[in-house]
C-alpha cells in the first residue's frame, strides 16, 4: 500500500482509467462511439486534455493503453498532467518496457489523502477495505475501474456491482463520458451516493 499527502500533488486533481488506448476489441466490447481505434485514441486525448492542465495531477486506475512502446510513448507524450498509474491487468506487461519516466509513481494500489479526505485507489473495486463502515463525514472514497460500467457497456462484472458501498465508483472512461473526473465532482457523486442511500 502506497500513502502520500496532499503537499506532494500539484494544480488540480483528476481521475481516469480503462483508456484502453489503441485496443481493438475494446470498441465492440464496450460500444464505444468510435469508427476505429485512431478515433478512438484522439477523442481520448482531446477530452484528457480539455481537462487536464499541464501542472495538473491525475491518477490512471489502470489498462492504459494496447500494445508495446509504439502505443504508449507517443500518446503519454502528448497528455498533461503529472501522472500517476495504478497496474491494471492489462499494464503489468507492458510496464517493463520503461514507461516509469512518464509517471510520478507506479503502483498496484494506493492510499492517498486530499484534505481530510482518504481515498482508496485500486483497479478492481473493493468488497472489503477500512472505513466501509463509516457513515459519518470520515467516511473513506475507494475509486476503481475494470468494470467498464457505462450505460452501453457489457461487462462481464456489471451484476455484481449492486455490492458496491456507496462511497465507492467507477472513474473509468466508459463510466465518465470518456474523460477524467476532478476531485470535486467525485466528492459530489459520492455525497449524492450517500444521500441516496439514508432517504
Amino acid at each position: 500500500m502506497y500513502t502520500t499527502k496532499n503537499s506532494v500533488f500539484s494544480g488540480n486533481i483528476f481521475f481516469t482509467s480503462d483508456t484502453h488506448f489503441h485496443h481493438i476489441p475494446i470498441l465492440k466490447y464496450c460500444n464505444r462511439p468510435f469508427n476505429n481505434v485512431d478515433e478512438m485514441d484522439e477523442k481520448l486525448i482531446s477530452n484528457w486534455n480539455s481537462v487536464v492542465g499541464p501542472k495538473d495531477t491525475i491518477f490512471h486506475l489502470g489498462d492504459f493503453a494496447w500494445g508495446g512502446s509504439s502505443v504508449w510513448k507517443p500518446i503519454l507524450e502528448r497528455l498533461n498532467g503529472n501522472k500517476y498509474l495504478i497496474l491494471g491487468n492489462h499494464d503489468c506487461k507492458n510496464v517493463r518496457y520503461g514507461y516509469s519516466q512518464y509517471f510520478k509513481d507506479i503502483n498496484m494500489q494506493m492510499l492517498i489523502r486530499i484534505g481530510n479526505r482518504s481515498i482508496y485507489l485500486n483497479h478492481y473495486p473493493f468488497l472489503c477495505y477500512a472505513g466501509t463502515y463509516n457513515r459519518g463525514k470520515d467516511y473513506i472514497i475507494q475509486l476503481f475501474g475494470h468494470v467498464h460500467s457505462g450505460k452501453d457497456s457489457k461487462g462481464l462484472d456489471l451484476e455484481r456491482l449492486v455490492h458496491l458501498f456507496p462511497t465507492q465508483y467507477d472513474v473509468g472512461v466508459d463510466n465518465n463520458n470518456y474523460t477524467p473526473v476532478s476531485y470535486e465532482q467525485v466528492e459530489q457523486i459520492i455525497s449524492k451516493q450517500m444521500e441516496n442511500v439514508s432517504t
